[in-house]
């Protein structure tokens, strides 16, 4: 059976966190985890609305030493809340500062941090205990819950160190900074900061810096070797500030698909090799592959593709039992395959097939774009032809309408040409980078309220 300590076993004394540029000790780190613990109520669940990376992680490391489950929506917006409450018995909410915790019940962290001089082991956790149940929006918008047992987080976490270390030529990822721009309540962020901190041996970064400045910013204070996990949109325009980065090791990406171009010119500018992380809420992370060396991703240690199409699955190693995808693959081998799109992506103009995924890949790919979309109209849009036309959404304050629509010509089909170009200030992104569904259909009301599109 794996080892299911709280964290894995080494140096109690080396590095777990890095807090504005002052380290907290694995021994600490458990430490302020025990105290936080006996604060908690006696059974419950643990919605962790911690904004601050190292108290995310030490209320989910007290969750764990109380016998708790840790919640992760996908959102923590009242209507969320509510579902929660009604799923799963003795919901509170760990917050911080003036945070009203939605009307649950909320427990604070002390004030400071617990001294470690006591802790001379890491305490033992039940690996079959569901440490989080993580979720996606289904169907009818409902969050769906998706357990994930101790043992198997670990697994997770073990099998993306190995794969981080052999791209960093290293044996292991041990005092690697890992400074991340995506919030620990998602599955990435989770999986990349929290978990890699956890099993992997990797120093956190408390921050979840946004902006460029203060990405470059927490790099510059982070220990060396460091890490940044990110997404398509931040690096984006982290590189198009301009800014002098210090040196990097190693860049993770994940949440949207990454452009080759994108990817080359991130290495040539950051001196570090860019991974793409594969995955999602049901199954974890599932695949990596280095963008600038092909199409083709290759399953973590231990994980199995299956099937073809928008039929594929997912098993093995962290993920226990069969899991759909809910993209279209090309899939080669078991362990490796190319991603051709969301399934729930793929659209039809015309009489011709495409993705808004692989047409948004080549609106961002034009020099001057700072961040675009395409949306697909409802069927009452359609013209006269009964054929509902593109539309997209560009940031791309340089460029005229017939400048991209020329960019465009070049890339894709002449049916996937946009109708219209709305220019905007800003795209209605996610804290991860994404854009939904919903953001980017409000986003069309808005703008194109009143017109026959």
């Amino acid at each position: 059976m794996i080892e299911s300590g709280l964290i894995a076993s080494g140096d109690l004394d080396a590095a777990f966190a890095n807090i504005g540029g002052r380290t907290r000790s694995r021994r600490e780190f458990i430490a302020d985890a025990v105290a936080l613990a006996e604060r908690l109520p006696h059974t419950g669940a643990m919605l962790n609305l911690s904004t601050d990376r190292y108290r995310f992680a030490v209320g989910f490391a007290a969750a764990l030493l109380r016998g708790h489950t840790s919640l992760l929506p996908p959102n923590h917006v009242a209507e969320t809340v509510a579902r929660l409450r009604a799923r799963f018995d003795g919901v509170y909410a760990l917050v911080e500062g003036s945070d009203d915790g939605q009307g649950l019940p909320t427990v604070r962290p002390a004030d400071g941090y617990a001294d470690g001089a006591t802790i001379d082991h890491i305490p033992s956790i039940d690996p079959r205990l569901v440490a989080a149940h993580v979720f996606t929006s289904g169907s009818t918008g409902d969050p769906e819950p998706h357990a994930k047992p101790w043992e198997l987080l670990i697994r997770n976490a073990r099998a993306e160190a190995i794969r981080l270390a052999a791209a960093l030529m290293r044996v292991d990822i041990a005092g690697v900074t890992m400074v991340a721009t995506v919030p620990p309540q998602h599955m990435y962020g989770f999986e990349s900061s929290v978990l890699l901190a956890l099993h992997g041996g990797t120093t956190l970064d408390s921050e979840r810096p946004f902006f460029p400045a203060d990405i470059v910013a927490a790099l510059a204070r982070a220990e060396a070797p460091r890490a940044l996990v990110t997404t398509p949109f931040h690096l984006k325009t982290v590189l198009d500030a301009g800014l002098d980065l210090p040196p990097l090791s190693l860049v993770l990406c994940a949440t949207a698909p990454l452009s080759p171009q994108l990817a080359a010119r991130a290495e040539e500018r950051l001196g570090a090799p860019l991974l793409e992380i594969y995955g999602c809420t049901e199954a974890g992370q599932v695949a990596s592959r280095r963008t600038t060396a092909g199409a083709e991703w290759r399953t973590l240690d231990g994980v199995c593709i299956d099937g073809d199409g928008d039929a594929a699955t997912v098993s093995g190693g962290h993920v226990p039992r069969p899991t759909v995808l809910a993209d279209v693959l090309e899939v080669s081998s078991p362990q490796t395959f190319r991603l051709l799109g969301r399934s729930n992506d793929l659209i039809n103009v015309a009489g011709k097939r495409s993705s808004l995924g692989h047409l948004n890949f080549h609106l961002n790919s034009i020099a001057g774009v700072v961040d675009g979309a395409f949306w697909m109209p409802p069927e009452s849009d359609a013209d006269a032809n009964g054929i509902v036309r593109l539309i997209a959404f560009v940031v791309a304050p340089r460029l005229a309408r017939e400048q991209i629509v020329a960019a465009l010509r070049d890339r894709v089909d002449a049916a996937f040409l946009p109708r219209r170009i709305v220019h905007v200030d800003a795209l209605p992104r996610e804290a991860t980078g994404k854009l939904t569904a919903a953001r980017l259909g409000a986003l069309a009301a808005l703008h194109l309220h009143g017109e026959k599109r």
